[in-house]
């Protein structure tokens, strides 16, 4: 029997570990814990075989050998992106990696294309206006995304479900990634796809090499009025230099599910708290700026293969099984 501690447990996610759990109740107990993990609730790990994480835990060398110490065996991830784990720690103190390669390309993709409309063709703004008795379309122009050049960069599982919706929609799709030789999009290189793109949404992991990949230098190559969509991983994007572009109008829309410093923001009800955050309350001052608080995971389909995937790999670890969904 494996005791599996999730930390930063919501209430939404619970039916569907609870739904799915009955299939491995002689091989895993789980115990939901509201509290991120953290060096400070790392103590909270005591007694637990694993413990199941999320994207803003900070699961770093000094967790991880916390939790080495009161006996923790494995990590397990429920989400594809592993940038939080220090790897070589958990290696160190033979702490098993597991995540959730695929629970949902679709549901973020689809979800950019949520961000995309909104930005586009306003209907937020529409939608605030009618319920006002205001039916004055002054302000709510939009364009077509058919024919326009959109620009994927990273064309992983998430990338590719974008791109055959993209499709479509008839536009002109761009991908940039290095790892990827053909599919339904015309293959080019970073600058090309910044310099010819009215539309740029980032679907790469968060490493070394694409940390504040979107920086400065890179809204320089831009076009007027670049739409920019991000829900990857918030440090893809450098922040303050995403300011000054949109002060500059070379960002005219932009569209972030992820934010750099969205641990101390996101999956929490701050609205009786004084925003100390002015990076993100600039960014959200912006008429042309849409943010979301990292949903674009959240649905049925998703949630229900998050659960699945994460105890299937608890039940392996139980029965001394080749974990599926290792992180090696």
């Amino acid at each position: 029997m494996i005791k599996l501690a999730l930390f930063s447990a919501q209430k939404y996610e619970k039916p569907f570990f609870d739904n799915n759990s009955t299939n491995y109740s002689e091989s895993v107990s789980l115990s939901f814990i509201e509290q991120s993990l953290n060096i400070t609730t790392a103590p909270l790990s005591k007694g637990f075989d694993a413990v199941c994480v999320f994207v803003n835990d900070t699961v770093d060398k000094h967790v991880i050998s916390a939790l080495a110490n009161d006996g923790v065996k494995a990590i397990l991830l429920r989400c594809a992106g592993f940038n939080n784990v220090d790897l070589e720690a958990a290696k160190e103190h033979g702490i098993k990696v597991c995540r959730v390669p695929a629970y949902s390309p679709e549901a973020v993709a689809e979800h950019c294309i949520a961000l995309m409309l909104t930005l586009n063709r306003k209907t937020h703004k529409a939608f605030n206006r009618v319920r006002e008795g205001n039916f004055d379309l002054n302000g709510l122009l939009g364009f077509n995304l058919f024919k326009k050049t959109i620009g994927i960069i990273g064309c992983g599982k998430i990338g590719l479900a974008l791109v055959n919706i993209l499709n479509g929609f008839g536009a002109n799709v761009l991908v940039y990634d290095p790892n990827v030789k053909a599919g339904p999009f015309t293959l080019c290189d970073l600058d090309t796809l910044l310099t010819q793109s009215d539309v740029i949404s980032l679907h790469c992991p968060l490493n070394e090499h694409t940390h504040h990949l979107i920086n400065e230098a890179a809204f320089e190559k831009m076009k007027e009025g670049v739409m920019l969509i991000n829900t990857s991983r918030g440090a893809l994007l450098d922040s303050k230099a995403c300011i000054n572009a949109l002060k500059s109008k070379k960002i005219g829309y932009l569209g972030l599910d992820v934010y750099e410093q969205e641990s101390e923001l996101f999956f929490k009800d701050h609205r009786e708290e004084i925003m100390q955050d002015d990076i993100f309350s600039r960014l959200v001052s912006f008429p042309n700026v849409l943010v979301t608080g990292h949903q674009g995971f959240f649905t049925q389909e998703a949630l229900n293969e998050i659960a699945c995937t994460t105890l299937q790999s608890a039940n392996e670890l139980s029965q001394g099984l080749p974990l599926t969904n290792e992180v090696i």
